[in-house]
């Protein structure tokens, strides 16, 4: 090769390098370059993230048992990314659909944005927030925070993303919902409310961005009839899940209200629980997972679920303003979690058993991981990342109103909508299970990305006012 045949390959990488992301090859080359950028965590750990659900999505998927506190959804999704030879192939797959995702928005909302601009956006990601603890893991919670871009890009962005791109995103985000109830629950929420949004901007007038409503919903549709269809595949029954009753029953446990309900009505109520109305452990972990609690007693989750619910309505009926109080108290408490590493500790003694009898060639790998072998501290993590979580959090708020006061309409929806999901999300963990740093950290990094890509879009967007609104 020639000097100046080399030279002219120089010129091209180096223009490659700065090429907007609206340009295809430049889209292309930044989701694989993205890809090891949000594996660091678990190329660093010489392993995928694992998780205490971990075993159960792995039972379920390569073992065929149904386990019904389990996305059955997740499960065959592991089995389908080839999960039996390499979980590295289940991580890669998630970095590769976060990474695609991650472009899409880019490109919808900050097309000019380069290929280095962008990497320099996520590898900060990487640094100050939880998501490369999510994208490596094997754990669905990855797939919450593309459930939300993927919805905010069909209904305000599908004109940008054309025919192809808009399907894969349709796509997505459908699969995004189905891997778990919770991300279910709050896709609904979020097609609510972009229902209000609609009828908000129809009173307001036509500078506020077009919604378009029925691509979400679509998205929500497909996601449901993806989770019937695994449930009917396991269990030849028509459901869409056995344990939400199970996971309300426990937060209301913590929160001292079934214990008044029994104080209250034992043993005229025949409760089963009535028998153990003085041995009730005080958390909902406890109650889900200790092996002395009565939940393990009583037959788990199937022995359960039907007291669950007649303790659920009868609660409601007689406490509802204590519910009530509770559950916002829940929700409230959830919005302020978002430590990385909950959990994320040597699980040998949980899932070496299952593990090892459906992956056994994979045992070596993950038994000399980091995290098996010698564990890692989050203390120096989150003496960064959890400043940096509020810092996200109060930025976007302040752009959030600056946007309002200066009539710009696309920055107002983008950072509202980021922001409208972040308190769904607080309220259906903190509400319908019980609240946990993992729920929150999982979503924390759309404040600084939403925020990341206004600011690459238009440096000045928000000290003018906008004419119209896409």
């Amino acid at each position: 090769m020639t000097a100046a045949a080399k030279m002219h390959g120089l010129r091209d990488v180096a223009s490659l390098w700065q090429a907007p992301l609206s340009d295809a090859v430049a889209e292309a080359t930044a989701v694989v370059l993205l890809c090891p950028v949000l594996l660091a965590v678990a190329l660093w750990n010489e392993f995928p993230i694992i998780f205490y659900d971990t075993g159960g999505y792995v039972l379920q998927g390569l073992g065929g048992a149904f386990v019904e506190e389990r996305s059955p959804v997740y499960s065959l999704l592991l089995w389908f990314a080839g999960a039996a030879q390499s979980l590295w192939l289940v991580a890669l797959m998630q970095a590769a659909l976060t990474a695609f995702v991650i472009v899409q928005a880019t490109r919808a909302i900050a097309p000019k944005l380069s290929i280095v601009a962008l990497l320099a956006i996520v590898g900060a990601l990487v640094t100050l927030t939880a998501l490369p603890w999510y994208v490596g893991q094997i754990e669905p919670d990855c797939f919450a925070a593309l459930s939300i871009l993927c919805l905010y890009l069909l209904v305000f962005h599908i004109p940008t993303l054309g025919l192809r791109r808009s399907i894969a995103i349709w796509l997505v985000a459908a699969l995004a919902i189905a891997v778990h109830p919770s991300h279910l629950v709050l896709a609904a929420g979020l097609v609510l409310a972009i229902i209000v949004y609609k009828a908000f901007a129809a009173w307001r007038g036509p500078s506020w961005p077009n919604a378009r409503i029925r691509y979400a919903a679509a998205a929500l549709l497909l996601g449901v009839l993806t989770i019937v269809a695994s449930n009917f595949g396991y269990t030849q029954k028509i459901f869409l899940s056995r344990a939400g009753p199970v996971f309300v029953f426990a937060r209301i446990l913590q929160d001292g209200i079934v214990m008044r309900l029994l104080d209250d009505t034992c043993p005229q109520a025949h409760y089963k629980l009535c028998a153990y109305k003085d041995d009730l452990p005080r958390t909902a972990d406890q109650w889900l997972w200790g092996a002395e609690s009565p939940f393990q007693k009583l037959g788990r989750f199937e022995g359960t679920t039907k007291e669950s619910q007649r303790i659920l309505w009868a609660s409601l009926k007689r406490y509802p303003l204590e519910q009530l109080a509770a559950a916002t108290h829940d929700s409230i408490r959830q919005f302020t979690m978002f430590r990385t590493g909950d959990q994320i500790e040597p699980q040998q003694w949980v899932l070496f058993s299952d593990l090892d009898r459906l992956i056994p060639n994979q045992m070596r790998a993950y038994l000399t991981a980091r995290q098996q072998r010698t564990g890692i501290g989050f203390a120096p993590i989150n003496r960064v990342q959890v400043p940096f979580g509020w810092l996200s959090i109060g930025f976007l708020t302040l752009a959030l109103l600056s946007a309002l006061w200066l009539g710009a309409r696309s920055q107002t929806v983008l950072l509202g909508f980021v922001l409208v999901a972040l308190i769904g999300n607080a309220i259906v963990c903190g509400a319908l299970s019980n609240p946990h740093d993992r729920y929150q950290s999982r979503l924390i990094w759309l404040a600084p990305f939403a925020l990341a890509l206004l600011a690459g879009a238009r440096p000045l967007a928000l000290r003018q006012r906008e004419e119209s609104g896409t």
